[in-house]
């Protein structure tokens, strides 16, 4: 089973930054897309940000021109830089590595970390 082990968060006031590193401990590339997710009370998980195996990257256009996703593919770890924070960016930040099927697109595997905190607070 491959685990991935998120760090970074913590408290930070508005418009400060925070990066959080989601370390695999496996190669990355078993995975199609490396995702960021985050969850915040009462909310429904949300995808914020993913970059795919061949370098594409995605973000909710809430985080967009803010947060910025990242590799380093020889560290097996994946980055969220998030700058400009806001206190609405206050949630469990969750790091997740999927494989799909090219033909089909269906999910054949699937890994999640444990979650960090990020509070975004004065």
């Amino acid at each position: 089973q491959v685990q991935l082990v998120e760090s970074g968060g913590g408290l930070v006031q508005p418009g400060g930054s925070l990066r959080l590193s989601c370390t695999s401990s496996g190669s990355i590339f078993i995975f199609n897309a490396m995702n960021w997710h985050r969850q915040a009370p009462g909310k429904q998980r949300e995808l914020v940000a993913a970059i795919t195996s061949g370098g594409s990257t995605k973000y909710a256009d809430s985080v967009k021109g803010r947060f910025t996703i990242s590799r380093d593919n020889a560290k097996n770890t994946v980055y969220l830089q998030m700058d400009s924070l806001k206190a609405d960016d206050t949630a469990v930040y969750y790091c997740n590595g999927v494989r799909t099927d090219v033909a089909t697109i269906k999910v054949l595997y699937e890994s999640w970390g444990q979650g960090t905190q990020v509070t975004v607070s004065s």
